[in-house]
């Protein structure tokens, strides 16, 4: 019912009421713009990865071990490692939680690896 409305006022309403709603507003606005830069700029890292590196961090962040991602892209397993590395440095990720949390934030999780 609320369609996006961050709160519903029933007249008569108090003046704190409307108050505190549009404080409200104002927080949800900031942490969204605050949250698309996030993303704006996981978008220019992904962006800078080759084609290979995407592939490879497509099969990472869904749990695929090294060895098993190496067989499903015909490759060595070094050259995974290789290109994992590479991937991480290039999102600037420290840990495989971290580039999964950014694999979620753009959406990646939705498109499966083949």
């Amino acid at each position: 019912m609320k369609a996006g409305a961050i709160e519903f006022l029933t007249k008569p309403f108090r003046d704190q009421e409307l108050l505190e709603a549009i404080q409200l507003g104002i927080q949800r606005d900031r942490a969204r713009w605050r949250e698309a830069g996030v993303v704006g700029h996981l978008r220019e890292r992904f962006q800078s990865l080759t084609a290979r590196e995407r592939e490879i961090m497509a099969h990472v962040v869904t749990g695929r071990m090294n060895k098993q991602t190496a067989s499903d892209l015909h490759v060595s397993e070094i050259t995974v490692k290789i290109h994992r590395g590479h991937v991480m440095r290039k999102m600037g990720a420290k840990s495989l939680a971290e580039l999964v949390r950014m694999a979620d934030k753009l959406d990646l999780s939705r498109t499966k690896p083949s």
